[in-house]
């Protein structure tokens, strides 16, 4: 009877260890040491996880300083708060198809995500940090959905990583004139966490020497000025912007909006401090009516001491650059209620009614630009150059960050996003945000963006490898391409991604020389 007591203890034990080997969520395995302090993260399916990792702190408008240390283990198997943005009082027109997740906030919002294949195990994996958009003002590295770095790093056998930073009034309010302020602390936020990769990311299986940094909208604008911040240089090797832009803020207007803030909120310059105890929302109303007032947005100072001088400096010579944008951009669900577009669908529209649109929007040019838009893009229709992008994220700007950049040592490459969703009968086409999901191989995470059929898996193969192999190579060309040759002024090489991928040579010139014209 005792045998049989003891056979039947083991058998039960060996099914306790069977059912912890194959539990998809475990915490035991997954502590690393930091040089803060012991983390314990998780493994799902294969790939350890860490969330809401504190990589900085730092007081009100003030430079962000190391992590105290802590002892004993510390959790990071949640998300960390996001840093506070406006509020919202409405659903975008584009949730469907950009859909969102938000998260508690708080001006301690200095965290960071990582997924990776290993941990303490020498791998030295390529690193890839991604900057979230918004502009910046709003946004958060949990805020869409299709921003999960899971997929992305087993496919790759890369670390992803994901960061929160201040933004809008709390990262860009220019308090330097009061103090031992920075004009430009969002930035000093995003190069405190990549110091922190440099010092921590080998413990987590990554390669602190092969670090690519990449971002959309407002985070590929947050590239570019990483690439023009001497406090970052060395800290990345490769950037990669997504319909993204230059852009830098004058120093004299910043200072006025911080003065004019104070008065608005009844503060004596002698009493700066006082600044410091404002609740976020009275802050927020009172400098964004200093704002309107000066003009102006949200974003980085061109100081002359942080940013002392816009992009791309010498030092980002020798980052090899990859960068691109989707066709349609701003125009479409961005900027027009779905049911309006499904209502007057463009698949419906007769030859005369096209041309009538053409004119329309683009004047006596209407009928020239359809006609080169077709030429620059034979696979799409007459009715769909309505709907081109002309904003500052578009293409125009991505040739112009590539043309300056191409001055410089390092590659470039260049790519444009033209592969309509079928979602809602394609009518968002190629959206603001719409390669997203693709280039983080979430396209089952995000359906009712991609619509998840074999096309959209075929996208996500085609855009996730090639920003895993430029991570890895500089060089994004795989299997699933045709030959993608570097960007010169000369060649005009462009990479377009759509169901059959194609390499475009100047073969929208004409098309964008038309359009300047308007």
């Amino acid at each position: 009877m005792r045998i049989i007591l003891v056979v039947a203890a083991l058998m039960l034990a060996s099914l306790s260890i069977q059912a912890q080997t194959d539990d998809p969520f475990v915490v035991s395995d997954a502590v690393v040491e930091t040089e803060s302090g012991q983390l314990r993260g998780f493994v799902q399916d294969g790939i350890y996880t860490y969330l809401g990792v504190k990589y900085a702190q730092a007081e009100r408008f003030m430079m962000p300083e190391k992590v105290e240390p802590w002892e004993g283990v510390r959790s990071a198997v949640t998300y960390g708060e996001i840093c506070p943005i406006p509020a919202m009082n409405s659903v975008a027109n584009d949730e469907l198809f950009n859909p969102h997740r938000y998260f508690p906030q708080s001006e301690n919002c200095q965290h960071l995500n990582i997924w990776t294949p290993g941990i303490q195990d020498d791998a030295q994996r390529p690193v890839m940090v991604w900057l979230h958009g918004g502009g910046w003002t709003n946004g958060s590295s949990i805020e869409g959905v299709s921003y999960d770095g899971r997929n992305l790093s087993e496919k790759g056998d890369v670390v992803v990583v994901s960061l929160n930073h201040r933004l809008n009034v709390l990262g860009y309010l220019d308090m330097s004139a009061y103090g031992d302020y920075s004009a430009n602390v969002g930035v000093a936020d995003m190069v405190a966490a990549l110091e922190w990769i440099q010092e921590n990311i080998a413990e987590f299986g990554g390669d602190p020497s092969n670090v690519t940094i990449f971002g959309q909208s407002g985070g590929g604008g947050k590239v570019a000025t990483l690439m023009s911040v001497p406090a970052a240089e060395g800290l990345f090797d490769k950037a990669i912007i997504q319909s993204g832009y230059v852009s830098f803020g004058n120093q004299e207007a910043s200072q006025q909006v911080a003065e004019l803030t104070l008065q608005n909120l009844g503060i004596d310059p002698e009493n700066v401090e006082e600044i410091q105890d404002v609740p976020y929302e009275d802050l927020l109303a009172a400098a964004s009516a200093a704002q309107s007032e000066i003009g102006g947005g949200w974003g980085p100072i061109l100081d002359g001491d942080y940013i002392p001088e816009p992009a791309f400096p010498d030092f980002a010579s020798d980052i090899t650059l990859m960068v691109g944008s989707v066709l349609n951009e701003m125009t479409t669900v961005i900027r027009i209620d779905p049911d309006e577009l499904l209502a007057d669908n463009r698949n419906d529209w007769d030859m005369e009614y096209a041309t009538s649109k053409m004119e329309e929007r683009f004047g006596e040019n209407g009928v020239a630009i359809a006609e080169a838009f077709l030429e620059a893009y034979p696979n799409k229709q007459f009715a769909d150059a309505y709907y081109l992008d002309t904003s500052i994220v578009g293409r125009s700007t991505a040739l112009n960050i590539a043309n300056m950049k191409s001055e410089q040592e390092a590659p470039v490459y260049t790519y444009q996003f033209t592969y309509y969703s079928p979602v809602m009968d394609g009518v968002g086409m190629a959206w603001h945000c719409a390669e997203i999901p693709y280039v983080f191989d979430n396209a089952d995470l995000a359906l009712t963006a991609t619509g998840g059929g074999d096309a959209a898996h075929a996208m996500a193969h085609m855009m996730s490898q090639a920003w895993i192999n430029f991570a890895r190579y500089g060089d994004p060309n795989h299997d699933a391409l045709p030959e993608w040759p570097a960007y010169t002024p000369e060649n005009g090489a462009t990479m377009i991604f759509d169901t059959t991928p194609w390499v475009g040579f100047h073969n929208d010139a004409e098309l964008l020389a038309l359009l300047a014209e308007e």
